[in-house]
């Protein structure tokens, strides 16, 4: 894991690259936290760069940013210098991003579905979000059975293949 320097001459480009050191004992001077949605908010001195996120995540660094702008991750801090910095906490709510997507989730339903989510993490007993979920999960069903039997014609379609 690197260490955000704080250095204002880096490019959004070049974010999670190169290694910058920081001082023996001293973790992360630099980060500035700040007030952001999707459980933000360091929880520990555990952070990553997005070049690290988009590793671990599997995913593009431009994905990951645009999740950024259009709201569905924020990271949990910032250094001075504007690098941005998550958690596991933020690694987690990517990954599942990244899931609802073979499922066929748009990014409006995606924040629909993290915002139900994120409202029974603050307030696990709220039945009105817990009969949201069980539609969401009714509905993500729905939307994999129908992945399953397109997995399976394209299953016949090769074994038809095969067969000449």
């Amino acid at each position: 894991m690197r260490a955000p320097t704080g250095r204002n001459d880096a490019t959004e480009e070049n974010e999670g690259s190169g290694h910058e050191e920081r001082a023996p004992g001293q973790l992360y001077p630099n980060v500035r936290f700040a007030a952001i949605g999707g459980g933000g908010g360091l929880v520990s001195d555990e952070v990553m760069q997005i070049g690290e996120l988009a590793e671990r995540a599997e995913m593009s660094l431009r994905t990951i940013r645009h999740y950024d702008e259009v709201g569905l991750l924020k990271p949990s801090a910032r250094t001075e210098g504007g690098f941005r910095l998550y958690t596991e906490q933020d690694l987690a709510r990517l990954l599942v991003i990244r899931r609802m997507k073979p499922l066929g989730y748009t990014l409006e339903e995606m924040g629909a579905v993290l915002r139900v989510v994120d409202a029974l993490a603050a307030d696990p007993h709220d039945a009105a979000k817990r009969a949201e979920l069980d539609e969401i999960r009714a509905e993500a069903q729905r939307r994999r059975d129908r992945l399953r039997e397109q997995a399976s014609m394209a299953d016949d379609f090769l074994a038809q293949l095969d067969a000449r």
